[in-house]
């Protein structure tokens, strides 16, 4: 890590945030991660925080092509150390860092190939007092969130399950991390319902604002955080990131009043969730367990959509947008990854790039120039949200959902340009 410091002031419309950081050398790779490529800034709609750190990498509020977000997925993996005590859990935050970690554990099953994935969620599954389906493992809260509570799900897989409970080390995915609070949720809740076994907890993030509260942070990259492993008894606990430091908010006189959209709900909604493959929401091995599927039903709406008799990537338009949908995003990134990979293959190239609906409030401004606004798609009654998303921009935009096509409301379906790729297709 650089011992350089750095610092910056941020002006927003409720107040000032002044920034102090490092930048981090990632080994094995030729990037070094300055403020600037990692992050925009914005306005929440909370009061619980009145800032929003918007990321320029993860393909959530600012459209980002999929190789870019591809390195930083594989350099933040490579962070992680060696020879960590198995078995291992990733285990990712929704709604917004569902596909962080899912590219990291893709990238971290080079080195440990029976580490298991999952991520929390807030989308209560259907049945869930069928025996064939997966049941509630925990809970947990996230505390400064715009919608705190997450669930976590156990596997229907008895062999999956046992290597689940039997985890040494747990490696925690994030787009970013201060205090450690929700991670010291995330390890008590864990352990509560049966991962007795922990050894080593590893907060892997984009980037890392403990630097005021944690010295060692000005120290290695990955070195021991007593603070926290204090509140852990037993536990080791490390952290890693692409970026270190650390931020002070200071309010303006008299700001006025946040009415927040009522967004924080676990509830299933009145859609439907279709058969997606397994790619985290519960424990899996095999994060692109689905996407095979899901290729083929993308190729055959784009046929449809296109008047062709059979897919040729070569009337792929210029300009292409895939959009995921709140906690769906690792399958429509992969759909977007490959659609780049045509693209490259071909003479008259398409840029692609990837982002996501999400139902964080987000007010106008700094990193947020546009926002489309609608009903979710998942019957929840809830207005989501598209940032930096201006149709007209594209030629082509592939909105993925893992519900039926007409879930989707009225304003995506009137837009020409518009290919939605539902469970139905």
């Amino acid at each position: 890590m650089s011992n350089k410091p750095h610092s910056t002031t941020i002006m927003l419309p409720r107040g000032t945030l002044e920034l102090s950081y490092q930048t981090n050398k990632v080994k094995g790779s030729d990037s070094t991660y300055q403020l600037e490529y990692l992050l925009g800034f914005a306005q929440r709609i909370n009061p619980k925080r009145a800032f929003l750190f918007v990321s320029k990498v993860l393909g959530r509020h600012i459209p980002v092509a999929p190789s870019t977000m591809r390195r930083a997925f594989t350099d933040l993996a490579n962070l992680v150390p060696y020879n960590l005590p198995e078995p291992i859990l990733v285990i990712g935050m929704a709604e917004t860092a569902v596909g962080l970690s899912a590219g990291v554990h893709q990238a971290l099953q080079t080195r440990y190939p029976k580490a298991l994935l999952l991520n929390s969620t807030r989308h209560a599954q259907h049945n869930q007092n069928d025996a064939n389906t997966a049941r509630l493992l925990t809970t947990f809260s996230e505390d400064h969130s715009h919608a705190s509570q997450h669930l976590i799900y156990q596997s229907s897989d008895q062999s999956i399950q046992a290597k689940l409970l039997a985890s040494k080390t747990l490696i925690m995915v994030d787009d970013e991390a201060s205090t450690g609070n929700t991670c010291v949720n995330v390890v008590t809740a864990l352990r509560d319902a049966g991962l007795d076994q922990l050894e080593q907890v590893h907060l892997t993030t984009l980037v890392d604002w403990s630097l005021d509260q944690n010295q060692n942070q000005q120290q290695d990259q990955g070195q021991a955080d007593d603070n926290i492993a204090q509140r852990l008894s037993n536990i080791d606990f490390y952290r890693h990131h692409l970026l270190a430091g650390a931020w002070q908010w200071i309010d303006t006189p008299n700001p006025e009043p946040i009415i927040m959209p009522s967004v924080d709900t676990t509830e299933a909604g009145s859609q439907a969730l279709g058969n997606t493959g397994n790619w985290g929401r519960m424990p899996t091995l095999d994060s692109i367990d689905g996407f095979a599927d899901y290729l083929k039903r993308f190729q055959r709406s784009f046929t449809r959509f296109s008047n062709q008799v059979d897919f040729d990537k070569a009337q792929l338009p210029p300009r292409i947008l895939v959009l995921g949908s709140n906690e769906f995003v690792w399958l429509p990134f992969l759909l977007a990854e490959w659609l780049e990979a045509q693209s490259d293959d071909i003479e008259k190239k398409s840029t692609v790039k990837f982002s996501a609906l999400t139902r964080s409030p987000i007010a106008l401004g700094g990193a947020i120039s546009t926002m489309l606004s609608f009903q979710d798609n998942y019957g929840l009654g809830m207005t989501n949200f598209a940032y930096n998303v201006a149709p007209s921009d594209w030629d082509l935009i592939v909105l993925c959902v893992e519900t039926s096509t007409d879930s989707v409301d009225d304003m995506w379906q009137g837009l020409d340009n518009v290919l939605v790729v539902g469970v139905d297709d």
